[in-house]
């Protein structure tokens, strides 16, 4: 007889709350010490937060594959993916920014009802995106979303380089201040513009200065997609010049959004070998 597969190892690390800062209206820092991170030193990294649901009593260290194979579905933790805003080896403190919109979805919630001694189990982190500092210039776009990866990336950038950074956000409350870098702003409130529409034109109207370029354009799907067919159809970019990412789709949350993506890549794939 057949034996069976050893189960797979998903114990998870642990973070331990110790503060929440209101950035903006609707921005919320929240500040863990966690003694399992381990920096992998991209600007871009990020983690996956896992919300366990309420009323339901996990095993600890938490173990998704335990969990996967004991608990209903509908008790599965809500798995959420989250850039690192900053990671502090001595005193190990791991910051999150979260956007808060009320009562909407999972993450936003957590953070704003988020007290010290609070426990939050995450996997990660991943990451692929670090400022070239060899590049003659640099170009960061992105929303809400992209925000603590930029502000990471900008931290990274060599003295007097070359930037031209590009943000929406809902409106002037939300801006936040990023290093010594110009940043151009795009507001959706009293706007009559689609969400992105002024960062795709922004970048589409951009003189590209002469040299090679360090391209970050990260956020809503829709104007990443739109931005990304500029660099490379219109512009003839290198593709490992640019680092384009959809962190989510509008009108769905992370599992239509992942969902998606696993199909749309699917359907690629199926293509390039047919």
């Amino acid at each position: 007889m057949t034996s069976p597969a050893p189960r797979r190892n998903r114990v998870c690390k642990r973070g331990v709350v110790q503060r929440t800062e209101r950035v903006t209206p609707h921005m919320i820092r929240v500040v863990l010490t966690s003694d399992d991170f381990v920096d992998n030193d991209f600007s871009d990294h990020y983690v996956k937060l896992l919300f366990c649901k309420d009323g339901v009593e996990y095993p600890e260290p938490l173990d998704l594959g335990v969990v996967r194979e004991t608990f209903p579905a509908e008790h599965w933790p809500t798995m959420r993916t989250y850039t690192v805003r900053s990671w502090d080896a001595e005193s190990k403190e791991l910051a999150i920014d979260f956007v808060h919109h009320g009562d909407e979805g999972v993450a936003g919630p957590w953070a704003a009802s988020a007290q010290p001694g609070d426990v939050l189990w995450f996997n990660g982190p991943g990451g692929a995106y670090t400022p070239d500092s060899a590049a003659d210039w640099h170009l960061l776009v992105g929303d809400e979303s992209a925000l603590p990866a930029i502000s990471s990336a900008v931290e990274r950038l060599p003295a007097g380089a070359q930037a031209t950074v590009l943000i929406e956000v809902e409106d002037e409350t939300e801006q936040q201040k990023l290093g010594d870098v110009d940043v151009t702003w795009f507001h959706r409130a009293g706007s009559d513009a689609a969400r992105g529409d002024g960062l795709v034109a922004a970048v589409e109207a951009l003189d590209f200065p002469a040299g090679t370029p360090d391209v970050f354009v990260h956020g809503e799907a829709g104007f990443v997609f739109r931005i990304r067919k500029n660099l490379f159809q219109d512009r003839g970019l290198a593709r490992d010049r640019v680092s384009l990412s959809g962190y989510w789709r509008l009108g769905k949350n992370e599992d239509g959004w992942q969902a998606e993506k696993a199909e749309t890549n699917r359907k690629a794939r199926e293509t390039a070998t047919s």
